[in-house]
């Protein structure tokens, strides 16, 4: 199988999915590149982060748009596309400027099945890019999927690593309702077994990397990476864990997290975005209420600090949680 990285297996999706069904578009700043040298054609660049390089050559500029710098035109246009047909493909620099469009996701697109009695959909995905630990300040650095995980009417995908992240964009595209893709940063070079061709990866379906009846680690997008350095460290040790990747926060596979804990009693819930209304402390009051009976310790949080996202390199790394304390949350429970 061949090896590529997170930020080629996304662009892998689109070129597939582009080709397949025309009613595909992308659109975003900078999707396709600015002009080139002299002859005035396109370097087809694919943004700052370059998931969309190569597609503006293949399918032109009709399908591969190049957008005002305006989130809420960039959404306002996604939605409304969705519902005259198309399957726009928006893309979000970054995570944080969601704000400015706010209103086009959390009231117009996560709402139009709903407003219209289940005769409209609305296929829209759009691609964020989040997270902290690329030195980039508190404004392009936070990890945001909770605030839209809280949304009725939206599901919420958050891969972590280069096979999911194919498998879950293509479904996301395919999907009638409308998607938010979250893409951490630093997992963008990251390279992992990636199968050619197409395939989809369901919604709400966890991935279990790690078997062990001691202690359930459930952990989301990067903090997988981190979390499986610190199970395969108390491993050593005779501590056995079984670590849960949710893939989707909005559905969120409850079952597999009960059924875990049901086996084994503890639970270390690891995610980068702060503590308060966090996915950790959503996951966290799902094991209060229906797996009390299972516990037999209180339930960890890893988190980020209440706190902005510093810029100093140092701070930074301290607010990222780490597989130490990642670790250090798993012997905790133990004891």
């Amino acid at each position: 199988m061949p090896q590529k990285s997170f930020r080629d297996a996304l662009n892998d999706a689109l070129h597939l999915e582009m080709a397949r069904d025309p009613t595909v578009i992308v659109l975003g700043e900078d999707v396709s590149g600015g002009a080139g040298g002299t002859s005035g054609e396109r370097e087809a660049s694919g943004g700052i982060f370059g998931v969309t390089k190569g597609l503006l050559p293949k399918f032109g500029e009709n399908r591969v748009i190049d957008t005002p710098i305006s989130e809420s035109a960039i959404i306002g246009a996604a939605g409304g596309a969705a519902l005259a047909g198309l399957r726009p493909v928006a893309e979000l620099m970054f995570a944080d400027f969601v704000g400015v469009s706010m209103d086009q996701i959390f009231n117009q697109m996560a709402k139009f099945r709903y407003m219209f009695g289940g005769r409209m959909r609305c296929p829209a995905v759009v691609r964020l890019a989040m997270g902290a630990g690329m030195n980039m300040g508190a404004q392009h650095s936070q990890t945001i999927y909770p605030f839209l995980t809280a949304v009725p009417g939206l599901k919420v995908v958050v891969p972590s690593n280069a096979r999911d992240a194919k498998g879950l964009l293509i479904q996301a595209i395919r999907d009638d309702d409308p998607v938010m893709f979250f893409e951490h940063k630093a997992l963008y070079p990251r390279k992992g077994e990636v199968p050619d061709g197409a395939y989809t990866i369901p919604f709400g379906e966890a991935n279990l990397l790690r078997e062990g009846s001691d202690v359930t680690v459930v952990a989301i997008g990067r903090m997988v990476v981190f979390a499986e350095k610190a199970v395969d460290a108390v491993a050593a040790d005779g501590i056995r864990c079984d670590l849960i990747d949710p893939r989707t926060t909005s559905p969120l596979d409850e079952e597999t997290i009960l059924e875990s804990l049901e086996g084994s009693g503890r639970l270390v819930v690891v995610d980068e975005s702060n503590p308060r209304c966090s996915v950790a402390a959503d996951i966290a009051a799902l094991a209060a209420s229906k797996g009390f009976h299972s516990l037999k310790a209180p339930v960890v949080q890893v988190t980020a600090p209440h706190s902005p996202v510093p810029f100093a390199r140092e701070l930074e790394r301290a607010y990222v949680p780490s597989p130490a304390r990642i670790e250090a949350a798993i012997r905790a429970v133990m004891k």
